[in-house]
């Protein structure tokens, strides 16, 4: 499927406000002076609730698709996730998690045969 220069236009509007507004939000909601220690446990509470979840999303996002399209397809996936999980066990270091688990997954697509 294809769209127009029109629409991807529209599309990518729609984006940069919806952007916009999420970098935005933090600064209307929480502005001035009152709030005091409420807003500080709730300021609190989503800095430690809102990564972990946002990263269990993706994760779970990330494993399905594959998983629903093809089960062969989902064999570099899982492997470069174990990588990637291990590899964070290991070093807690995000960067070299995110870096070896894509090296992965890019060798393994090159190098199975999945189709």
């Amino acid at each position: 499927m294809s769209i127009s220069t029109s629409q991807a236009l529209l599309y990518s509007a729609l984006m940069g406000l919806a952007i916009f507004f999420c970098r935005a939000a933090p600064f209307l909601f929480f502005r001035g002076n009152g709030g005091g220690k409420a807003r500080e446990a709730f300021l609190g509470f989503v800095e430690k609730v809102v990564p972990p979840a946002a990263m269990t999303v993706l994760a779970f996002n990330s494993l399905a698709g594959p998983v629903k399209e093809d089960i062969k397809l989902a064999t570099p996936v899982f492997a470069a996730a174990a990588l990637g999980a291990a590899l964070h066990l290991w070093k807690r270091n995000p960067l070299l998690s995110i870096f070896g688990a894509t090296a992965v997954y890019m060798l393994l697509i090159k190098l199975l045969p999945l189709t």
